[in-house]
C-alpha cells in the first residue's frame, strides 16, 4: 500500500504555526500520522519538506493553498507507479494508527469492486480513507484548486468505517492540543 500524508494547509486556526509539527504526547502530529501509514511504500508528504526518521517524497499542491483535493492530486502526481491501494490521511489525526489504516485496507479489500474506505464517526472523513489508486486518478477534476474534496469523492461511494474512540478526532486549535495531552 502507498500513502498521501496531507501535512500542507494555513492552520489558520492554530494561529498559523506549523500544524505538523504540533506536539501531542511528546510526538509531532506528523510524527503520529508517518507512524500510522507503516510501512507504506512509495510515502508522499503534501506539504514543506520537514525533518523525518523515514525516507519521504515530498511535495507542494499546485498552486500553494489549493486546498486538500489539491494536494490529494500532487499527492497522486508524485506517485506516478503506484497501482494499488493509497492511504490518504491528514497530518491533524494523532489518534488514528496502523489498526485504523488497517481496517480500512481491510474494508476496502474485503469489497468487490470497492473503490474506497473511509472512516466514519457519523459523518464521512474524506481525509481520513484508503482508496484505489486508479480509481481515485479517474475521479480527479481536471481543476482541483479550491475543489471540495467531499463533492468530488463522494461519487465513488466509498465503504464506510465506523471510528473507534477518538480516531477522527483533530487538532484545529491550540485547546484541541491541550485536551488530548490531557487525555
Amino acid at each position: 500500500m502507498a500513502a498521501v500524508v496531507l501535512a500542507g494547509g494555513a492552520a489558520t486556526r492554530l494561529g498559523g504555526v506549523d500544524k505538523a509539527r504540533v506536539e501531542v504526547h511528546g510526538r509531532t502530529l506528523l510524527q503520529h500520522t508517518l507512524a500510522a501509514v507503516g510501512e507504506a511504500s512509495p510515502l508522499v508528504v503534501v506539504g514543506p519538506p520537514r525533518e523525518t526518521d523515514r525516507p519521504v517524497r515530498w511535495t507542494l499542491e499546485s498552486p500553494a493553498g489549493g486546498g486538500p483535493l489539491a494536494a490529494i492530486d500532487a499527492g497522486l502526481r508524485a506517485m506516478p507507479e503506484c497501482r494499488g491501494p493509497v492511504a490518504v490521511v491528514a497530518v491533524d489525526h494523532p489518534c488514528v494508527t496502523d489498526e485504523t489504516v488497517c481496517r480500512l485496507l481491510t474494508a476496502l479489500r474485503a469489497e468487490p469492486g470497492a473503490t474506497g474506505a473511509v472512516l466514519d464517526d457519523g459523518r464521512m472523513q474524506w481525509l481520513l480513507g484508503v482508496w484505489q489508486s486508479e480509481t481515485l486518478r479517474a475521479v480527479m477534476p481536471e481543476q482541483v484548486s479550491g475543489r471540495s474534496v467531499r463533492a468530488v469523492l463522494s461519487e465513488l461511494r466509498p465503504t464506510r468505517v465506523p471510528a473507534k474512540g477518538a480516531e477522527a478526532s483533530d487538532v484545529d486549535t491550540p485547546g484541541d492540543a491541550r485536551s488530548f495531552d490531557a487525555r
